[in-house]
């Protein structure tokens, strides 16, 4: 600490002082707290740990999403600065959450099969709710073998808006989640739905039931690259998270009880 406040002239350089903080591995709080005065921060890091208190599964939470409960909550006398601040603090005061990515490449492309246009490119962002969708399936190992569950995710606010589960990764699992995200949520008709250029989803089964609800189907260009898969990556993540990571062994588990758990 004493090394810091030399550097940062008794902490009136404050461009310096996150740099040094980082690069010793000392919170900005500490320092403060060391040299007897405010954090600037500290009333915002107070209503990060009420948010992180109000249930025991807001400790998921990421920067996206603490920023969010910020914006809706807006906290009496708390200036809510940027996201990557928000991400900051939440480093200084040891809250921030790194979810663990697991691409396993389960959907595999039919080189025969005909491919739909790539209508997102990348873009992700949506400025209104089941207007840009996506959808992957992932596996989920068990007791008594794996688990595959099928999602469509909508880009607006990263929701899960389909789901449906089996112990095989074939097409019908795919339909199934179209037809459940349909059911929910009528106003589907219209929407992108993106996925990879996987059989599942080059099928004329698929295909049929994107066409009986009135979607688009969009599917990663040729030659795709890690980047177009970032998104669902990052939506798996964010929910299997919550489900597995510090909370539940699923490779004790039966798929069925998984299945309860998931639903």
């Amino acid at each position: 600490m004493k090394f810091i406040a030399l550097k940062t002239k008794d902490g009136e350089l404050k461009g310096d002082i996150f740099f040094y903080c980082r690069t010793l591995h000392v919170s900005r709080q500490g320092f403060y707290q060391y040299k007897d005065r405010p954090w600037k921060y500290q009333p915002l890091a107070d209503a990060m740990m009420e948010i992180l208190e109000e249930d025991d599964w807001n400790d998921t939470y990421g920067r996206i999403r603490t920023y969010q409960a910020l914006m809706s909550k807006q906290p009496e006398n708390v200036d809510i600065p940027s996201e990557r601040t928000v991400y900051r603090v939440m480093e200084d005061i040891g809250i921030s959450h790194h979810p663990r990515c697991e691409p396993n490449g389960i959907t595999k492309a039919d080189r025969e099969a005909r491919k739909s246009e790539d209508l997102l490119k990348r873009d992700f962002q949506s400025e209104e709710p089941l207007a840009k969708c996506v959808t992957d399936i992932t596996e989920i190992k068990a007791s008594d073998g794996k688990l595959y569950v099928s999602a469509v995710f909508d880009c607006f606010d990263s929701s899960v808006v389909g789901l449906a589960m089996d112990t095989n990764v074939k097409a019908p699992l795919c339909a199934r989640t179209l037809e459940n995200t349909a059911k929910t949520y009528p106003g589907i008709h219209g929407a992108i739905i993106h996925s990879d250029r996987g059989s599942q989803y080059t099928s004329q089964l698929y295909r049929d039931v994107i066409r009986k609800h009135g979607t688009r189907q969009s599917m990663n260009s040729a030659g795709g690259r890690c980047h177009d898969n970032a998104r669902r990556e990052s939506m798996w993540a964010r929910m299997k998270c919550g489900l597995r990571y510090g909370r539940y062994d699923t490779e004790k588990m039966s798929t069925d009880e998984l299945k309860t758990l998931i639903s």
